[in-house]
């Protein structure tokens, strides 16, 4: 059975004087490679998420399932094979592998996106500024 203390410290946040958040993990304060901000990943979800509206829209009548399955879809190749979506590209921010292999590749791209298709794994944050769904696939949303 698991207890409150084996998942305490992600729910907690980073305890004080630990750095900056994504230090533990090994990527840089600032700049290139730094954890992607809010003030970028929410703008780069939206814009994603109206491009699939507009491609239901033209396919399938704009049905709010099929929007979804665009969505996830979008993110599984995308996020897989290039390691960003549309919105992630203008915003400047990209998916990497924690263990710096050089290409996010499907399968982790597909745990990604269906977690992040859930919602709740998307808003549930550790200390170090990523998504249980990014926990799940061992990834994490950096800045380019």
């Amino acid at each position: 059975m698991v207890s409150r203390e084996d998942i305490g410290s992600w729910l907690e946040g980073a305890p004080a004087g630990d750095g900056p958040a994504g230090e533990r993990l090994g990527l840089p304060a600032e700049g290139p490679g730094s954890l992607a901000t809010l003030g970028r990943r929410v703008p780069a979800l939206f814009l994603d998420w109206f491009a699939c509206m507009g491609v239901s829209a033209l396919l399938f009548d704009g049905n709010a399932t099929a929007t979804l399955l665009v969505f996830l879809a979008e993110n599984v190749v995308l996020v897989g094979l290039l390691g960003f979506t549309l919105g992630h590209r203008i915003f400047g921010i990209g998916v990497r592998r924690l263990d710096r292999a050089p290409f996010v590749g499907p399968l982790r791209a597909a745990v990604r996106s269906v977690l992040l298709c859930l919602v709740i794994p998307a808003v549930v944050w550790d200390g170090d500024g990523r998504g249980l769904h990014d926990r799940g696939a061992g990834t994490v949303l950096v800045r380019l």
